[in-house]
């Protein structure tokens, strides 16, 4: 065999002289085995560096699911509360969860990575969190294959499988009501990168509270981020440097919102006297802050919960050779009021 090829349970079994089923048993250590039959197997094993397929044993003899989760997201906030809830939802159903960041190149996921990391492999099914879950070439390539897939916040109009998500316009719309409503009428918007749905759902919202109350959109008082600390503490320095600076600042997610927390203290301002800082999602950072920060609960955990359970669904059907059943979740959010937002000191 050329040393490059991956052994397998063949080779072994060809150079021990034994049957295939004889290595099997090795491998699941039964006792129906000679000790010198055993050693010799192992000796194969070494000599050819073999690596036995633990998913594909485990998958032999158990009913629970090997569900892949692909991801590309730079809130590390959100991915853990994600993974939280995925995990704790595997193991209470018995499945299991394996994680991967696909390759990317020039902005482009490397789908063939994609295809031989998962799809070549016992995975059999697989959770697609934003924002890979609108890129229409990924999805394509998933439809192709057949595997069993969910996505989680995809968007609307061009994808119709099995979906888990939150309301984003009208969260945000809600925060903005709320700090429109405590007095303030400069609301300084951190969206997120353009290639999350929510950032244009999150900024939908955020103009829907302005026309709701009659009330006009300052254009340059909406700034972009990345999601991730760093940007936010950057978008919020922009924002307060104006001439004119906000009152409140509406981050679209907490990491950005912990980092324009950072740059008003940077600024010698206090939160929320001198300028309100609101964000979204109610990652464990939020109360961890100081001030403890007023956010939107997105329900993250429960959305990783959903499409496990969505899955477990699709897989037994397909299984039982019975149509699937589309879902469509849309689960419900929940403004959470902490001590980093209060009604501006001066009319704005």
């Amino acid at each position: 065999m050329n040393k490059k090829q991956t052994a397998t349970i063949k080779d072994v079994a060809e150079l021990a002289r034994v049957s295939q089923m004889t290595v099997s048993r090795v491998l699941n250590d039964q006792s129906a085995v000679k000790e010198t039959t055993r050693k010799r197997v192992q000796a194969a094993m070494r000599e050819l560096n073999y690596r036995p397929n633990i998913m594909a044993r485990n998958l032999a003899g158990r009913a629970g699911l090997f569900i892949g989760l692909i991801y590309r997201n730079p809130s590390y906030g959100y991915l853990s509360e994600f993974l939280l809830g995925a995990l704790d939802t595997c193991r209470k159903l018995g499945h299991y969860l394996i994680v991967e960041e696909p390759l990317v190149d020039d902005n482009m996921v490397d789908l063939e990575q994609i295809e031989k990391r998962f799809l070549d492999t016992s995975i059999q099914a697989l959770i697609v969190v934003p924002p890979l879950s609108d890129d229409p070439k990924l999805i394509d390539t998933l439809e192709r294959t057949g595997i069993s897939f969910v996505c989680v916040s995809p968007k609307l109009d061009a994808y119709t499988g099995p979906s888990v998500r939150m309301d984003d316009v009208a969260a945000a719309g809600e925060m903005t009501g709320y700090l429109l409503n405590l007095g303030h009428n400069q609301i300084g918007l951190i969206k997120g990168p353009p290639d999350h749905m929510s950032s244009e759902l999150r900024l939908a919202g955020y103009r829907n509270a302005y026309r709701e109350r009659d009330k006009v959109v300052e254009e340059d008082l909406i700034v972009s981020g990345d999601f991730t600390y760093v940007s936010g503490m950057q978008a919020a320095s922009k924002l307060l440097s104006r001439p004119k600076p906000p009152t409140a600042i509406f981050a679209c997610n907490d990491d950005m919102a912990a980092g324009a927390i950072a740059a008003a203290h940077q600024a010698g301002l206090r939160v929320p006297q001198d300028v309100s800082i609101v964000g979204f999602d109610d990652t464990a950072n939020a109360s961890a802050l100081w001030p403890p920060l007023t956010t939107v609960r997105q329900p993250i955990r429960d959305m990783a919960s959903s499409a496990i359970e969505i899955l477990a669904r699709r897989v037994a059907q397909s299984k039982a050779k019975v149509p699937t059943r589309t879902e469509n979740l849309t689960l419900d959010h929940e403004l959470v009021i902490r001590q980093s937002a209060a009604a501006p000191t001066q009319i704005d």
